[in-house]
């Protein structure tokens, strides 16, 4: 079985929408990508940091889905990561009304033994030295995928930049790709991104689905037009961890067995919005996801006869 191993946050956020507003919950960039991951028969674990304050309701949770949680660290007397945020009407775009960085300040990640051999490590959002000490500790992984945000962009360039060339793939939005590069085309973008170091470039469009570019090849996968769309929080994680989840169990990193990674990605990331934070994940049968990658394969397919036109 492959072993994933996740490094990112395991928070608390408190969320409001147009639809309605949450007190402190469960979130993550590392919650949310550990319960994407885990719908995928997978060795999985997360390293993290959280403060006394962290329930073991939320604990047990993470654990009653099979993950790993003994590179989590409690910090006695200390206080769990928290950040609050505001979606605009359209829910592309948002205000953040209140981080508190608390324990997360001092994290010193420290990878468990038995994840160093990890096949494939998922470096969620954080600090670029952060990232970096995790890639020091691990063993010849055979796949490094990095998130990143423009936070770091504006304040931590040269560190950036030096965690971007080790790793093999990068998962950015749209936005952040015009950022890290100075090209407004996607495609010029991700080629930039590429002479970084990367091997690979997925571009988050949101609702607009992603990209995944490696050389010349382009690959697109929309996203499922919902009807109900209550909080896009965790979204990006979510995808992120359909994303690795799905290589680590297929054991198959080619950029032709991405394209169903960035599918699963897609297809669970649908559902995260679906619910307010981590609900509608924590709970999560592998039935329903079959019928949401089924919505995708009829929403995608298509059979058309080329030039129909065109004289024989």
């Amino acid at each position: 079985m492959s072993k994933l191993l996740i490094v990112g946050t395991v928070a608390f956020d408190a969320i409001e929408t147009p639809f309605g507003k949450t007190d402190k919950i469960l979130g993550g960039a590392a919650t949310y990508i550990g319960l994407s991951s885990s719908r995928f028969n997978i060795d999985n674990a997360i390293v993290s940091i959280v403060g006394e304050d962290f329930p073991q309701e939320h604990l047990d949770l993470l654990t009653g889905n099979g993950i790993n949680i003994d590179g989590i660290e409690i910090v006695k007397g200390g206080k769990t990561f928290f950040w609050s945020g505001k979606y605009h009407n359209d829910l592309n775009t948002r205000d953040t009304l209140e981080t508190q960085l608390n324990v997360l300040a001092d994290f010193n990640p420290v990878v468990p033994e038995s994840y160093k051999d990890a096949e494939i490590v998922m470096l969620g959002n954080l600090h670029p030295l952060v990232q970096l000490s995790v890639l020091e500790q691990v063993e010849n992984p055979k796949l490094v995928v990095l998130d990143t945000m423009n936070f770091w962009m504006d304040n931590t360039w040269d560190d950036l930049m030096k965690v971007i060339a080790k790793v093999d793939v990068i998962t950015i939005n749209d936005e952040e790709a015009r950022q890290l590069t100075g090209e407004h085309s996607l495609v010029r973008a991700a080629r930039k991104i590429e002479e970084l170091g990367p091997k690979y470039v997925v571009i988050k469009k949101g609702e607009h689905g992603a990209l995944l570019f490696h050389k010349e090849k382009v690959f697109f996968a929309p996203a499922l037009p919902l009807e109900d769309v209550f909080d896009p929080t965790g979204a990006g994680d979510t995808f992120a961890g359909g994303f690795v989840g799905y290589l680590a169990q297929t054991e198959d990193i080619s950029f032709e067995n991405m394209k169903n990674a960035v599918i699963y990605g897609s297809g669970l990331a649908s559902f995260c919005v679906e619910k307010f934070g981590t609900e509608r994940m924590e709970k999560l049968d592998l039935d329903e996801i079959d019928s949401r990658m089924q919505e995708f394969k009829s929403l995608t397919q298509f059979d058309i006869k080329l030039s129909p036109n065109r004289a024989l």
